[in-house]
C-alpha cells in the first residue's frame, strides 16, 4: 500500500498552478475560476474556468474524497441524468482496497465513510490520500460493478465506465516488475523524488474531461466497447500509462527559470453540425489560426498574444517543468451537405475563441522531449447575445520536441508539437448566475500543429538578413463558388535581403468543385516577392520587438495592422520561422521556414512523426492525424514509415461522421533522397505516389515535410513534422 500525506499533492499542484509569466493571457488562464456550486450536477452547468469535469470538493477535509457513481442509461434508465448520458445512482456497496496487475483484492485500506448533506459518500483515508494506482475504490449497483483509482487530482472521484476503462486497460498491461517500479516511484520519499508519481492523480481526473456520449440505452459492456473504439480516448490512456513508467532519471526541468514563447498554431477540423435545423447532420470542415486579441476598457488597451510559458520548478526535491498556454484563434468553416451543397461560415460568424491549457507539470526527457497529459479549458462565445455557445475540448497527450538549450540560463529556442483533440459546441442558457447546458450544436475533431518559438526582447531582422531558407506551407481555402474546398501545399526556397523575400515554390492543390468532383494539380509555382517586417508587441512595460513578424505581399504593415499574408515569429537566432497564414490569397494555414544547411543529411535514427493529412473522394471527406507515427532512417538512401493515425471520415451522401478511429499499419519501405543538398530531403513510397518532401534542420533532429498520396481513389495532401527520438 502506497499512501502519502494529504497535504503534499494539493500543495504541489497549487504551486504549479502559479507558475508562468509573460505579458499576455497566460496569467489569466491560470487564474480562471472553477466554481461549481456544492452538489451541482454537471449536466446542468458549464464553466469556462474548468477543463470539462465538474469539481465538488466543498466541505472536504484534506484526506477526504467525494465519490459519485454514474452508470449507463441501460442500467438505471430512471435515475438522475448527468453529463455524457450517464445516470447518477447511490451505490449499494463501496469498498476500498489495494490491488495488483491482476486486479485482485489484496486487502482493505484503513478508511472511514460518511454521507454529506447532498447524499454523496465521503471517504476519509486514515493514512493520507493515495497517489499510486494500487488503491481502488470499488462500487456496486445491483449486479453492476465499477472501479476507480482512489488517486484523483481534484478529490471528486467519478466511478463510471470511464474510470472502469482506465483500471482495466492500464494496470493489467504492466509486468509485476514495472508495477513495482511505479509503486517505488510513488513511495520515494528521499533524494530526488520521482515526478511521475503524480501521473495517476492527473490521469484519473482527466479521463472525465472527455466529452464522449454513451448511448442512453447502453449496458456497461457496450459502454466499455464504445470507449475502446474511440481512438483518441484509448490512445490517450495508453500513452499516459507508458508515461508513468519513466523514473526519476527522466524527470527534468528546462535550464531557464522561466521561458516565454510566441505560439504559431494551426488546426484543421472535420466534424458534424447541428447548429441550423436545415443543415443538421451535415459534415463540416474547419480551420483555426492563432490570432492576437485586442482588449480595451476605460483604462486603455492591451493585447493577448498567442503564447506558451515553460517554468522551472523545484518542490520537495522534485525537478519539474510546468507549462501553461493561451492561444486566441479565429475559425473558418465550410458545411458540406448531401447533394453537394456548400455553406461558408467565415471568421465573421465566430467571435475570437481561445485554446488555453490548464497549467501543470511535464517531464523533460534528455533535454529534447517534453511529455505531459494536457487538459484544455472550456470557453464561451456569444455571452450576452441571443445564442451563447460553450466549447469543450478533450485532453491530449503531449509529446513535443524541444531544442537543446544553448546555456544554463536560456530555455530551448523551440517547442514543436502535433496533437489531436475532439470537442463539442454546446448551446447554453442563462439561469440566474449560472449557465445551463442545452443541445449539442457541433461535434468537432481537430488535428493541431503548433510551433512555440522563444521570445527575445530586442529581436532584430538582422538575424534573417542575407540568409537562405527552405520553406513549405499548408493552406485551406473555403467558399469559392466554383471550387468550395481547396487544400494547397508549397515547397521551395526563400532568400531574404533586408525586408525582401525572393522565393521559388512548387505548389500542389487538391480541390473539390461544386459538383463534388475532386481533382489534383501539381503544376503551380509561386515566384512573387514578399515583404517581412518586425511586428512590435505592446507589453505591460512598453512596446518591444520580441520576435513576432509580419508577412506582406509588398508594403510592410504597421505594428497593429493586419498584414496581407499573416503573422508569425522567429527563433532568436533566425534559424526557424513560422507563420499563421490568415486570409491570404491562398487561404488560412501554416508556413514554416528553416535556414538552409550544408550539414550532411542524417542517415540513422528514429523520428516521431506528427501532422495532418487531408483526403477527399467524390463522396467522402477524411481528416487523418498522424499520431506519433515512426519514421526510421535505415541508411543513406532508405527509410521505413510505421503508420499510426487517428482517422475521421465524413460520408457526404448519408451525412455521417465517424468518431476518431486509431489505425496502425505495417512498416512501409521508403526511398530516401537528399541529393538536392542544402538540407532538402524527399521520401518516396513503393508506388511512387506517396511522397514526403521537405527539409531537415542543421541539428539533424527535425524534418518538416509536405505529404502527397493517392489511396483507393482518395486524393491526400498534408504537412508533417518529424522530430528525433532520443
Amino acid at each position: 500500500m502506497r499512501l502519502t500525506s494529504g497535504l503534499i499533492l494539493p500543495t504541489v499542484l497549487l504551486l504549479l498552478g502559479g507558475c508562468g509569466g509573460g505579458d499576455d493571457a497566460i496569467t489569466g488562464a491560470q487564474n480562471d475560476p472553477n466554481d461549481f456550486a456544492n452538489g451541482n450536477n454537471p449536466v446542468d452547468s458549464f464553466s469556462p474556468g474548468s477543463t470539462g469535469d465538474s469539481t465538488n470538493t466543498a466541505g472536504l477535509e484534506a484526506n477526504e474524497v467525494r465519490i459519485t457513481m454514474e452508470v449507463p442509461g441501460g442500467v438505471a434508465p430512471d435515475a438522475e441524468l448527468t453529463r455524457r448520458n450517464l445516470r447518477i445512482v447511490q451505490p449499494d456497496r463501496v469498498s476500498v482496497y489495494t490491488t495488483n496487475t491482476a486486479l485482485q483484492n489484496l486487502g482493505s485500506v484503513p478508511v472511514s465513510t460518511r454521507t454529506d448533506d447532498n447524499g454523496f459518500t465521503i471517504i476519509a483515508f486514515d493514512n493520507g490520500l493515495p497517489l499510486g494506482p494500487d488503491v481502488l475504490i470499488d462500487a456496486s449497483y445491483g449486479n453492476v460493478r465499477l472501479r476507480a483509482l482512489a488517486a484523483d487530482a481534484d478529490r471528486d472521484v467519478k466511478i463510471n465506465p470511464f474510470s472502469e476503462y482506465l483500471v482495466r486497460n492500464t494496470l493489467p498491461g504492466y509486468t509485476p516488475g514495472q508495477f513495482q517500479g511505479i509503486l517505488d516511484c510513488v513511495a520515494d520519499a528521499s533524494g530526488e523524488l520521482c515526478l511521475n508519481k503524480y501521473v495517476w492523480s492527473t490521469l484519473a481526473d482527466q479521463v472525465h474531461d472527455f466529452e464522449i456520449d454513451i448511448p442512453s440505452t447502453a449496458s456497461l459492456a457496450s459502454a466499455l466497447d464504445l470507449l475502446s473504439d474511440r481512438g483518441d480516448f484509448a490512445r490517450y490512456v495508453a500513452a499516459m500509462a507508458d508515461y508513468a513508467l519513466l523514473d526519476e532519471s527522466s524527470s527534468g526541468k528546462i535550464s531557464a527559470s522561466s521561458a516565454d514563447y510566441n505560439s504559431v498554431f494551426f488546426g484543421v477540423e472535420l466534424g458534424q453540425t447541428y447548429l441550423e435545423p436545415s443543415l443538421t447532420n451535415s459534415g463540416q470542415w474547419g480551420a483555426r489560426t492563432a490570432q492576437e486579441e485586442r482588449l480595451e476598457d476605460q483604462f486603455g488597451e492591451g493585447y493577448v498574444y498567442p503564447a506558451l510559458t515553460l517554468t522551472s520548478f523545484d518542490a520537495f526535491n522534485i525537478r519539474v517543468t510546468s507549462l501553461a498556454s493561451d492561444i486566441p484563434y479565429a475559425r473558418e468553416a465550410l458545411i458540406h451537405q448531401a447533394g453537394n451543397n456548400f455553406f461558408v461560415r467565415g471568421s465573421d460568424l465566430w467571435k475570437l475563441n481561445t485554446h488555453a491549457s490548464s497549467p501543470g507539470a511535464a517531464t523533460l526527457v534528455a533535454d529534447t522531449r517534453l511529455l505531459a497529459g494536457r487538459a484544455l479549458y472550456q470557453s464561451i462565445t456569444g455571452r450576452g447575445s441571443s445564442r451563447i455557445i460553450g466549447w469543450t475540448r478533450n485532453p491530449y497527450y503531449l509529446d513535443a520536441y524541444t531544442s537543446k538549450p544553448v546555456s544554463d540560463t536560456t530555455g530551448p529556442d523551440r517547442v514543436v508539437s502535433g496533437y489531436f483533440s475532439a470537442g463539442k459546441a454546446i448551446e447554453l442558457e442563462v439561469s440566474g448566475e449560472e449557465l445551463k447546458r442545452k443541445e449539442t450544436l457541433e461535434n468537432h475533431y481537430l488535428s493541431v500543429l503548433e510551433l512555440d518559438l522563444l521570445r527575445e526582447r530586442g529581436f532584430s531582422l538582422d538575424s534573417l538578413d542575407g540568409r537562405d531558407y527552405n520553406v513549405l506551407y499548408l493552406a485551406t481555402q473555403f467558399g469559392d463558388t466554383n471550387t468550395p474546398v481547396t487544400f494547397e501545399t508549397g515547397f521551395g526556397t526563400w532568400q531574404i535581403s533586408g525586408s525582401t523575400i525572393t522565393q521559388s515554390q512548387r505548389v500542389t492543390t487538391v480541390s473539390r468543385d461544386n459538383t463534388g468532383t475532386v481533382t489534383t494539380d501539381n503544376t503551380g509555382t509561386r515566384l512573387e516577392s514578399w515583404t517581412i517586417s518586425n511586428r512590435t508587441s505592446r507589453l505591460s512595460d512598453g512596446d518591444a520587438n520580441i520576435g513576432r513578424l509580419n508577412l506582406d505581399v509588398s508594403t510592410a504593415s504597421g505594428d497593429f495592422q493586419q498584414p496581407d499574408l499573416g503573422i508569425g515569429a522567429s527563433t532568436p537566432d533566425g534559424s526557424l520561422l513560422a507563420f499563421n497564414l490568415d486570409d491570404s490569397g491562398f487561404g488560412d494555414g501554416l508556413l514554416i521556414a528553416a535556414a538552409q544547411t550544408s550539414t550532411a543529411a542524417p542517415t540513422s535514427g528514429s523520428y516521431r512523426l506528427q501532422g495532418v493529412r487531408l483526403g477527399m473522394t467524390s463522396d467522402t471527406n477524411h481528416l487523418s492525424h498522424l499520431e506519433n507515427a515512426l519514421l526510421t532512417l535505415t541508411g543513406p538512401s532508405t527509410a521505413t514509415l510505421t503508420p499510426r493515425t487517428l482517422d475521421v471520415v465524413h460520408t457526404v451522401s448519408v451525412e455521417t461522421v465517424t468518431p476518431p478511429e486509431l489505425r496502425e499499419g505495417s512498416p512501409i519501405a521508403l526511398t530516401y533522397d537528399t541529393s538536392a543538398g542544402n538540407g532538402q530531403a524527399k521520401f518516396v513510397g513503393p508506388s511512387a505516389i506517396l511522397t514526403l518532401e521537405g527539409f531537415f534542420t542543421e541539428d539533424q533532429d527535425q524534418f518538416y515535410l509536405r505529404l502527397r498520396d493517392t489511396v483507393g481513389g482518395e486524393e491526400q495532401i498534408g504537412l508533417v513534422m518529424a522530430t528525433r527520438i532520443p
